[in-house]
């Protein structure tokens, strides 16, 4: 029972990250309606630029924080010179941001290498916690409070404040919206560079669970591409629920069926798009 609950909360705890990069993947999706392919690259380079820092001895921290700045900085810049010019034209931005993945990951194997590296655990967060007769890691623990703790922001940011329904606003009718007066464009920007920041905090939040090593941007994508699709496009409640989902069953597979556990996680997600082709909590296009 005790093995049980262990991999249960492990499942949690992987899920939680994956929630964290698919938030900004689905939040990207769902406002701007651009698949943005290079969001994994986003997440390995939050990971690598933590692990310069922590490498000049700054704290995990202040890595943390510069990490996700600069990633929404990137974003920001991504954005405005790249990704604009190509808004509605869906093969274009599908093609752009899969080269910027190509571009960004061939730049940090330049910088960084082919070596995997490992994030260290903080050591506020090291150590582990007696839940029962199961012994937790803490760090874990730490992940799923950090995912909780943003679904509850991304509910107060869409439900209870004037930027929520502005964004609201904006993805059923921007024209509507720009002609009160609104910027919709800089807000948008905004919302891509949010996007980029949660990328990057996933990855150094990862950094420590599943290292650092060439092509885990390509593994991270498809796995939140799994998540969006089961939570429905430009749901960020469904991407909560899926990658729930998808880390219990990843985990659970691993345990039971190694060879066959992303089988199983695509198995669900077929299973899901033939009874809800929009997903689980995703809009019904009419």
């Amino acid at each position: 029972m005790s093995a049980i609950l262990a991999q249960l909360l492990t499942g949690v705890a992987y899920g939680m990250l994956y929630f964290m990069i698919a938030a900004g993947l689905t939040i990207i999706l769902g406002v701007m309606n651009v698949v943005n392919l290079a969001h994994g690259t986003l997440f390995m380079l939050g990971a690598y630029i933590a692990f310069t820092f922590i490498n000049d001895e700054l704290s995990f921290w202040i890595s943390l924080l510069l990490a996700v700045f600069l990633t929404a900085v990137l974003g920001l810049v991504l954005e405005k010179w790249l990704i604009k010019p190509v808004y509605g034209k869906e093969l274009e931005q599908v093609l752009l941001t899969f080269g910027l993945s190509f571009i960004i990951a061939d730049t940090v194997e330049w910088i960084w290498g082919t070596e995997m590296h490992t994030l260290p655990t903080p050591d506020l967060l090291s150590g582990s916690l007696s839940i029962g007769s199961t012994e937790f890691p803490v760090y874990r623990l730490f992940v799923v409070l950090v995912g909780c703790l943003l679904a509850w922001l991304l509910w107060y940011l869409e439900t209870k404040t004037r930027i929520g329904a502005i964004i609201r606003a904006g993805v059923d009718d921007r024209a509507m919206v720009s002609a009160l007066g609104v910027n919709v464009g800089l807000v948008f920007t905004g919302v891509f560079a949010f996007g980029a920041a949660l990328a990057g905090l996933s990855g150094v939040l990862g950094g420590p669970l599943i290292g650092m090593y060439t092509g885990m941007d390509n593994e991270i994508l498809v796995t939140s591409l799994i998540v969006v699709v089961i939570g429905g496009l430009g749901s960020w409640k469904g991407s909560f629920i899926g990658a729930i989902a998808v880390g219990v069953i990843e985990t659970f597979g691993k345990v039971w069926f190694p060879s066959l556990s992303m089988l199983i996680v695509f198995l669900i997600m077929m299973m899901v798009l033939i009874v809800r082709p929009q997903g689980l909590f995703g809009r019904e296009v009419v």
